[in-house]
């Protein structure tokens, strides 16, 4: 693998196992796994979340998106590597296959992952779901309804697939690390929607060929 320090997102669905394999991950790679709703934004995050406003919600994650990616440039000017479970892609995704209608574009110069999609099969991601000892919010029930506009608006992202369906979680890990010791991951290395592109209700086009992603202070991709 590359010395250089890596960023790696990890996106998906709900019950495809975010959560579980991005500490797995982050600990095979001496990574610090950072949390992209930091904890200052708990109180804010459980108020909102007791609200039906999806426009509303999708600015309280942006915004504490945008807190954590000031640290995790910070980690990579000091040569640190950062695993997320989900990063700006899925915020998107979310909410707008939820109904949000917010036009919104991104900087250009936010730091840039390297974005892994866990798939599952449907009936092993709902027994997943069905194992989870946490209530049902609103929120999920409403991304179970929108799963397949959620997963629409993914498809526009470039992310290397990973199928969890079969597979341990510890599994799932050791693979993604060796698609990165392969170097032939498919992974997204911009930065999501910074292209002057506009992210609306409707999926986002394509990326310009040739756009570059985001760089660390150094000038350095934090990338691959």
């Amino acid at each position: 693998m590359s010395d250089l320090p890596r960023f790696l997102a990890l996106e998906g669905l709900r019950g495809v196992g975010k959560s579980t394999v991005a500490p797995l991950v982050a600990a095979a790679l001496g990574a610090e796994l950072v949390p992209t709703v930091p904890p200052p934004y708990a109180a804010a995050r459980r108020h909102v979340d007791g609200r039906e406003n999806p426009e509303a919600r999708m600015c309280l994650y942006l915004a504490a998106l945008f807190d954590a990616a000031e640290r995790i440039r910070q980690l990579g000017c000091e040569g640190r590597s950062v695993v997320v479970e989900s990063y700006f892609a899925r915020c998107f995704a979310t909410h707008l296959g939820m109904g949000a209608r917010l036009h919104v574009v991104l900087p250009p110069r936010l730091p840039a992952p390297l974005s892994f999609r866990l798939l599952c099969s449907e009936p092993e991601r709902q027994r997943r779901l069905l194992t989870r000892v946490k209530a049902t919010t609103h929120w999920d029930a409403l991304a179970e309804s929108s799963a397949s506009r959620i997963s629409a608006v993914y498809d526009h992202f470039p992310m290397a697939p990973i199928d969890t369906t079969d597979h341990t979680p510890q599994q799932v890990a050791e693979t993604i690390c060796d698609r990165l010791r392969e170097d032939t991951a498919d992974a997204d290395r911009e930065p999501v929607g910074t292209d002057a592109d506009v992210l609306s209700a409707v999926p986002p086009r394509p990326r310009r060929a040739g756009h570059r992603g985001g760089e660390d202070c150094s000038g350095r991709g934090l990338g691959r």
